[in-house]
């Protein structure tokens, strides 16, 4: 009974170990806090003149996640024109997207919604923010407003897609597909990725070998199938220094719950 208890424990840790990248996943915190946050994040923004923008969500409890990765879920922000319910509009962030599918975990989808949305399922309250240079942000709007976002989407989902190739994708290489294709202009993958091999530096996974074999068994969501050797896979982190080191950003900072600010170096 008890090797039975462990290694039902040991499956469930791995396969939800990189969970956090769906729509709709339940409040885990009071949701007036997550209502102020969300605003809070919005005017910082607002007040930095930014446009589009980076941000990250933490959809694990911190101490689940594995060493040198602090956010599971990554998306892109754009202030825009945003018709309420009433019909009426307004000026706010509408926040892009890719979400696993929840009735199939191995596919996702696009999905458009708003800062308390994506912070709903939040286990703690505090986002890593990249903003991009002015003319990245124009461009990344142009790329979403024509909807060449949606052509850069690949359903076939997994946690720790390999950006170097197009076997998977997670919602932070989408991100960085999405940057590169504003970067470079075009949306030939292989373009974008032969360019992502030269000049990205993915994040290396420190989970054991073990606990991946055992997640791809029993969780569609997680396989290193694309992989060879190490697993490396894109993050919020890996993508701020990407941007930063290649002067594609002009700020990246994480915001608290408390409205305190401190830049990321």
């Amino acid at each position: 009974m008890r090797i039975t208890f462990a290694f039902i424990v040991c499956i469930t840790y791995a396969s939800q170990l990189w969970a956090g990248s769906r729509s709709n996943e339940p409040a885990k915190i009071e949701p007036q806090r997550i209502v102020t946050f969300a605003k809070q994040v919005e005017k910082i923004a607002a007040q930095k003149g930014a446009r589009a923008f980076i941000l990250s969500r933490v959809g694990r409890p911190e101490e689940d996640l594995p060493k040198g990765i602090f956010y599971t879920h990554t998306a892109i922000a754009v202030y825009s024109s945003i018709e309420l319910e009433d019909g009426s509009v307004v000026n706010g962030y509408a926040i892009h997207n890719l979400y696993q599918d929840d009735k199939r975990p191995n596919r996702s989808m696009l999905v458009t919604d708003y800062p308390v949305d994506f912070f709903w399922g939040a286990q703690r309250l505090k986002t890593g923010i990249v903003i991009p240079t002015p003319d990245l942000q124009k461009r990344l709007i142009d790329i979403i407003a024509q909807g060449k976002n949606k052509t850069l989407h690949n359903s076939r989902y997994s946690v720790l897609s390999n950006p170097f190739n197009q076997q998977f994708q997670n919602c932070t290489e989408h991100t960085l597909d999405v940057v590169n294709a504003a970067v470079y202009q075009t949306t030939d993958w292989q373009r974008l990725k032969n360019n992502a091999q030269a000049y990205f530096s993915p994040q290396r996974v420190h989970v054991s070998k073990f606990k991946l074999a055992l997640g791809s068994m029993f969780s569609d969501d997680l396989t290193t199938a694309d992989h060879k050797g190490k697993v490396y896979t894109t993050t919020f982190t890996s993508i701020m220094r990407y941007m930063r080191d290649f002067e594609l950003s002009q700020e990246s900072f994480t915001v608290f719950e408390d409205g305190s600010i401190v830049a990321i170096n």
